[in-house]
């Protein structure tokens, strides 16, 4: 067991912020300010006993009582805010008289935020991660200066004078980060009911209390806490940042129209890496607000430090519906929700909660603002060849229990242009500033002229998106997204995931249709040059929120009830 834990170390609970405020505001009349020191004093991670740098208090650790720190970290792939979480979730065990066992140390017990609060006030450890061994490198071995391996005078001083531009650098990176806590933790602390807290804050309603004392628990179904954990890989945001089509179309956007941006409070939500904050901050804006319930969200946070973006940028990591903002109103809103057959993974009604409780009425701006959606008729023998029929002989076997519930699904894919059978129609629009929650269940009539000489394969379903300036400006339902770009003019932004243009990481929703279920001989009844009619639907599986399923019907042109066919297909 380690020995008593030195006085000047916190409770470690929400209620004690004054010396949380302390450690934030920095001592100004004392004379202490850190970049005036000549002398660290480090404190033992399992005792009170105090070291001069940060290698030798982590080398006696690991000597005396088998806290390899190094080796955690290392092992866990901590950044420099996982390192600070790793110390103050040391140091309150030991403070709270609980065992630590480097070996059962896992990622998950320092996902919380509040973890970034030191639990040892103006801990030196964290100002000197630093000079500690970046991961794989070895530490380096003390030993004895001999007088005649002393440099020279003008040596001396080139060295001191590098170090105090280490030092000074230290200094800012220290004072950053005190910043970057302040900003993204203060309502987890209850800062907010303080006097000394900003008007801003102050302003902005108090989050509900939990009951009994308790701290809230998630209780979100399984599906809608693995939605959240997909996205705190890197994979999934390197496809996204690698879509030009997508990532240049918010990034022109907001650089060609830095004058609504500039001075400007921009809410960002499921801000991933934080790209598109960025972008608002360059753009200008005053204030960005990162949030992401996903644990990207300490990426986010360190991209934004690592690019000195920091002072206009604050993170926060929650749903949108459930984290208290540190603003009343905000002027902008920009997300990029949009998922496959654009409603699958139903993010959209967060970003219109969001827009009902925050963004300024009559003036505030949704980035995007409109979105349509499209859908043809598919004939492609070559694709339902390869992927459907292939089962039925595989090397002289026929394997078609494979094929059981291949139809039932949307396919995600890239079809060529040639492989689009028939006009397509826009059966939706959505304008972001008007639309509601209801308006995502739906059910929209479609036709087509069929133009294609094989038989009718399946649909196709893809949505365009745009950027107005305002939100006074309407699209027009029928405009294409380039037809609506020529009417604007070269300075405007809009694009596709249909099949006419290149490819984007949402591609297309293809729904085949399983003609083994359908009366014999339907599809022999769609001739080139025939009229299409029918309805689209959309609508939410029974048990799962973020699902979509998409219900097609469809006959010649006069056919009604049951001379029309119909199926179902389901996104996941």
């Amino acid at each position: 067991m380690a020995e008593a834990y030195p006085p000047s170390i916190s409770d470690g609970s929400s209620s004690d912020n004054s010396e949380a405020g302390n450690w934030l505001q920095g001592d100004q009349d004392d004379g202490d300010d850190f970049s005036e020191q000549e002398t660290v004093q480090v404190i033992s991670l399992m005792d009170d006993k105090v070291f001069d740098d940060a290698l030798a208090m982590v080398t006696y650790c690991k000597e005396k009582y088998g806290l390899d720190f190094l080796g955690v970290r290392d092992r866990l792939g901590l950044d420099f805010y996982g390192s600070i979480k790793l110390i103050n979730f040391i140091r309150q065990k030991v403070h709270d008289g609980k065992p630590v066992k480097p070996d059962d140390i896992k990622a998950s017990d320092l996902e919380d935020d509040s973890l970034l609060k030191p639990v040892l006030e103006d801990d030196a450890l964290i100002v000197c991660l630093d000079d500690l061994p970046a991961a794989g490198e070895a530490a380096p071995q003390a030993r004895e200066i001999k007088q005649k391996e002393v440099p020279a005078v003008d040596e001396l001083l080139r060295k001191n004078a590098q170090l105090q531009e280490e030092l000074e650098k230290l200094s800012q990176q220290f004072s950053n980060y005190r910043l970057a806590v302040q900003q993204t933790l203060d309502q987890r602390w209850g800062e907010d009911d303080k006097p000394e807290s900003s008007k801003a804050r102050a302003e902005a309603p108090a989050p509900a209390p939990a009951t009994n004392g308790t701290e809230k628990k998630d209780d979100s179904p399984p599906e809608a806490t693995y939605y959240f954990e997909s996205y705190a890989h890197n994979d999934i945001h390197e496809t996204m940042l690698k879509d030009t089509i997508r990532t240049n179309a918010y990034r022109d956007f907001i650089y060609n129209n830095k004058a609504i941006f500039a001075g400007k409070t921009v809410l960002d939500i499921g801000c991933g890496t934080g790209i598109l904050s960025m972008f608002a901050a360059k753009a200008g804006a005053a204030k960005v607000l990162a949030v992401d319930n996903s644990a990207i969200i300490d990426k986010a946070r360190e991209n934004i430090f690592n690019n000195g973006l920091d002072n206009v940028i604050t993170c926060i990591r929650g749903k949108i519906e459930e984290v208290t903002l540190p603003v009343p109103t905000v002027d902008i809103i920009v997300s990029e929700w949009m998922g496959y057959c654009l409603l699958y993974e139903a993010m959209l009604p967060s970003v219109l909660y969001a827009r009902d409780k925050y963004l300024k009425p009559d003036t505030g701006l949704l980035v995007p603002s409109h979105t349509s959606m499209w859908i043809a008729p598919v004939a492609d023998e070559e694709y339902v060849t390869d992927n459907m029929d292939f089962w039925r002989d595989v090397y002289g076997f026929d394997m078609k229990a494979m094929q059981e519930g291949t139809y039932a699904n949307c396919r995600i894919e890239h079809l060529p242009d040639a492989a689009v059978a028939g006009t397509a129609q826009c059966f939706r629009m959505l304008d972001l500033h008007t639309c509601t929650k209801e308006d995502l269940v739906f059910n929209e009539k479609w036709t087509s002229t069929y133009t294609s000489k094989d038989k009718l394969d399946g649909f196709l379903v893809w949505f365009d998106t745009f950027f107005c300036e305002s939100r006074q400006e309407q699209v027009e339902k029928q405009l294409t997204w380039k037809q609506w770009m020529d009417v604007k003019g070269k300075e405007s932004v809009a694009f596709t995931t249909g099949p006419f243009d290149k490819e984007t990481h949402w591609r297309q929703g293809l729904m085949l249709i399983d003609h083994a279920k359908q009366p014999k001989g339907s599809e022999e009844k769609v001739k080139e040059g025939a009229r299409l009619e029918g309805e689209i639907e959309y609508a939410i599986p029974e048990g799962h929120h973020r699902g979509l399923n998409i219900k097609v019907t469809w006959g010649l042109e006069g056919e009604e009830g049951e001379k029309r066919l119909s199926q179902m297909w389901m996104c996941h």
